[in-house]
Order: structure tokens, then C-alpha cells, then sequence
């Protein structure tokens, strides 16, 4: 994983919990959580089809 062996992630993991503490560490994984699934949606093409589902609905709304 990115030439990164098991210490160094020890290490990395470490000073992020010195730096944020324990509390602050599920809001940071929840929104790096969020962030990744929105990127993965956005780049799948997901938030294309949704915009065009969204604009037919209006189109729909608008007609009646």
C-alpha cells in the first residue's frame, strides 16, 4: 500500500491521535468516509444521472 510498511502506519496513526486526540477521530473517519463515497458517486457517473432524473421531474412538475 503505497510503499507504506506496518511501523510507519503505527507511527502515521499515532501522531494523527496526538495531533486530533480519540474524540475527534470517528468525526474525521466519518467525513473522510463521506468524502470518498461522494467521489466514487461523482466519478461513476451516479451524480450525472441523478441531476438528468432531477431535471426530468421538474420538466414533469412543469408540464402539469
Amino acid at each position: 500500500m503505497f510503499g507504506i510498511g506496518m511501523t510507519e502506519l503505527i507511527i502515521i496513526l499515532v501522531i494523527i491521535l496526538i495531533i486530533f486526540g480519540a474524540g475527534k477521530l470517528p468525526e474525521i473517519g466519518s467525513g473522510l468516509g463521506k468524502a470518498i463515497r461522494n467521489f466514487k458517486g461523482a466519478t461513476s457517473g451516479e451524480l450525472e444521472e441523478k441531476i438528468q432524473d432531477k431535471n426530468e421531474e421538474k420538466k414533469k412538475i412543469e408540464e402539469k
